[in-house]
């Protein structure tokens, strides 16, 4: 097992390009992972890395192995991992990523009733805004909206990534109106930007009927979170565009209305990501099948729909 840990090191700090980052992925310090890879690189009598303060490059030999170690890791991992379910019962670390409000809203509420029925399961459960690389980041499974399906990843549809215009009643009742997406230009705006590109992005909004037209917004508040923008719109400064999840409570308590009610943003499917394996390990199976289960019982995506 030492030296699959060792082989692990290595992988990984190849794919990140540093121990450090390698550390990062794994949960080990920058020097755990470069004595793990000393060791074997001892063990083989062999130099896998080129090192450098600044720099860690692959060996010619640290190239071939990586080639034919790298898919096998995998899988190796799996079957062991695997082995502790063998009487039904998964077990092992499950890193999952998902987005801030969403992660608190819809699936921290589910974890005594998972962990209840899966106990040897340890959640390492990370909340960020943000698409995450499962493969390179070592993720067992991500939640998110509108992200394209990289390769070696699958996905399991959840609801629709749908977004709508939203307002509170008071900012409602104070100005004329809003009958047609052209009227929006009159109005104060609460943005998003994307954590990724720092930029306000340009959503075409459209009806049921297919129509498309630009949003025309008054870039007036600009924040990085989405649960930042509904609270303002709360407060009565203007109107947010919010992915349904988001959205949802606000409506469902009437403190935020949703503006121009027959249009929305379709930006694709909100989904449960995992990497495409013959042997996915029963942790994230369990993970996966629970969690689809549930937002099926429970018609989430019905909930989620901006046409509902």
């Amino acid at each position: 097992m030492e030296t699959l840990n060792s082989i692990e090191c290595f992988v990984r700090s190849a794919e990140a390009g540093s121990f450090s980052e390698a550390g990062r992925r794994l949960g080990l310090t920058s020097a755990a992972v470069g004595k793990n890879v000393a060791k074997l690189e001892a063990s083989v009598g062999v130099r896998l890395f080129h090192r450098s303060t600044r720099h860690l490059t692959l060996t010619e030999a640290g190239q071939r192995f990586l080639a034919e170690v790298s898919g096998g890791l995998t899988t190796i991992q799996t079957a062991v991992a695997n082995l502790g379910s063998a009487a039904g019962e998964p077990s092992g670390t499950l890193r999952v990523s998902m987005g801030n409000s969403f992660g608190l809203t819809y699936i921290v509420p589910l974890l005594d009733k998972f962990l209840q029925q899966y106990p040897r399961i340890s959640p390492d459960w990370h909340f960020d805004n943000r698409p995450v690389d499962l493969l390179g980041e070592n993720f067992d499974a991500a939640i998110g909206g509108g992200f394209d399906i990289a390769p070696g990843v699958v996905a399991r549809d959840l609801g629709p990534a749908h977004r709508v215009l939203l307002a509170s009643p008071q900012y409602l009742q104070q100005r004329p109106p809003i009958i047609e997406p052209a009227d929006l230009a009159e109005c104060d705006g609460i943005l998003v930007r994307s954590p990724q590109t720092g930029r306000v992005r340009s959503w075409p909004l459209r009806n049921r009927a297919g129509q498309q037209v630009p949003i025309q917004l008054r870039q007036h508040i600009t924040m990085s979170d989405a649960e930042a923008v509904c609270r303002i719109a709360e407060m009565g400064m203007g109107i947010c565009l919010t992915s349904m999840p988001h959205a949802v409570p606000y409506l469902d308590s009437g403190r935020l209305l949703r503006v121009l009610p027959d249009w929305y943003v379709d930006s694709g499917m909100l989904a449960l990501y995992f990497p495409a394996q013959n042997l996915l390990p029963a942790k994230t199976r369990a993970f996966v099948d629970f969690i689809v289960a549930h937002f099926r019982e429970h018609k989430m995506a019905q909930r989620f729909s901006a046409l509902r």
